[in-house]
């Protein structure tokens, strides 16, 4: 069961990347790639302060404004 958490929650980052990814660039090139390796890319996105000052907030809830 532990396995399963795992799993969904690695599936909510992905797309969470995928959310952060076009925000920023609108480019579906970059998207695949930002996908293959999400989790490069969204310590890329917190170390760059690209997700502070609530950004990490405010990117998904443009999507459903």
């Amino acid at each position: 069961m532990n396995n399963r958490d795992s799993s969904i929650l690695y599936l909510i980052l992905g797309l969470y990347s995928l959310m952060v990814s076009w925000y920023y660039n609108h480019n579906l090139l970059y998207l695949i790639i930002h996908y293959i390796f999400w989790p490069i890319y969204l310590l890329y996105e917190l170390l760059t302060g690209h997700l502070s000052h609530n950004m990490w907030k405010e990117i998904p809830l443009s999507y459903f404004k």
